[in-house]
């Protein structure tokens, strides 16, 4: 059998070789201890619980989303069968901790946003399951450089270009998902921590439309943010605090139009409009679908954290069974 490893973490590639049939029966009862040991010993790795193994979808040609847990399965066949076939394909990755110490902590995949630059990292944050946000948020100030020592960060969940969520400080991690949504951290602005009763937190989100099956829709795009507005600010207002936020040249800004947004239908607004006005209804579906929209063409290069991105590049296979 011929177990081949994956350039990214979560994958193994398995392919028979010329054994009797009378060998590879056997060699599928091999407990799973005995197959991450033939696997560590193949590749010149120390310890085996640092192995883990990925099983193979039939349909798809790919990795499943599931590795297999810590002596999760009892045999290598147990490993190959999916649905009513057998694979001959299974994937391994090397830890840099014993799968059964990872198993007892959450990964999330954070995208930091500089407050005053225009960049974006992404950093790895590793805690045990029953960590907080808050947790995550202390984490990430270790290794992020903050505009200012005392700054304050959140945690949102962004989802084509939309922000569906601000997570409380002490929502336990273990059942957030990054795997489709993206997880944004980013500085609080200072405006945003005293809000009167006479302000308002508003979405604010980039979109173009697109025509398609001869309607017009709206398609979101770009970085979504907060902005704060007060009651009896125009429009004119408002755009110069978004220009200067968002730093984009006259000549391109002037282009742009504002819209307020109510399950996907702009309504256009002129600089006189009192934007305040526009974001009184409590009752819709969500915060997410009540927005003011910036209408402008899509200029931006794509980000290289994409959601879904194709993750399985595999390495050369290895033989494990003669």
């Amino acid at each position: 059998m011929v177990v081949g490893h994956l350039a990214t973490p979560g994958e193994l590639n398995i392919k028979p070789s010329s054994t009797s049939k009378g060998e590879a029966g056997r060699s599928k009862l091999h407990s799973y201890d005995e197959v991450v040991e033939r696997v560590a010993r193949k590749i010149g790795l120390d310890d085996p619980s640092k192995i883990r193994l990925t099983p193979h979808n039939c349909y798809s040609q790919q990795p499943k989303p599931q590795p297999i847990k810590y002596r999760g399965v009892e045999h290598l066949s147990d490993m190959l069968v999916h649905y009513n076939q057998t694979s001959d394909i299974l994937y391994y990755e090397v830890l840099d901790i014993p799968l059964p110490e990872l198993q007892g902590l959450k990964n999330l995949k954070v995208a930091f946003h500089h407050a005053t630059k225009d960049e974006v990292v992404i950093h790895n944050i590793r805690l045990p399951k029953q960590s907080t946000v808050g947790d995550v948020i202390n984490e990430l100030k270790t290794k992020v450089e903050l505009s200012h020592p005392n700054a304050e960060l959140r945690l949102l969940e962004v989802f084509y270009h939309k922000i569906y969520k601000i997570f409380p400080p002490n929502e336990k991690i273990e059942n957030i998902n990054d795997q489709y949504w993206t997880l944004r951290a980013e500085e609080i602005p200072d405006e945003e921590k005293n809000l009167g009763p006479q302000d308002r937190l508003i979405h604010v989100y980039h979109f173009t439309k697109e025509s398609a099956q001869n309607q017009m829709q709206v398609q979101n795009f770009g970085e979504p943010f907060f902005l704060v507005i007060h009651e009896g600010e125009t429009l004119a207002d408002v755009r110069v605090r978004i220009q200067k936020k968002l730093q984009v040249p006259d000549e391109e800004f002037s282009k742009w139009k504002f819209a307020f947004l109510s399950l996907g239908r702009p309504e256009y607004l002129q600089d006189t409009d009192i934007v305040f006005n526009r974001f009184q209804r409590r009752d819709v579906y969500g915060a997410w679908e009540q927005y003011l929209g910036l209408e402008h063409s899509d200029n931006a290069p794509k980000r290289a954290y994409s959601v879904n991105q194709n993750r399985h590049t595999f390495e050369k296979p290895v033989k494990i069974y003669n």
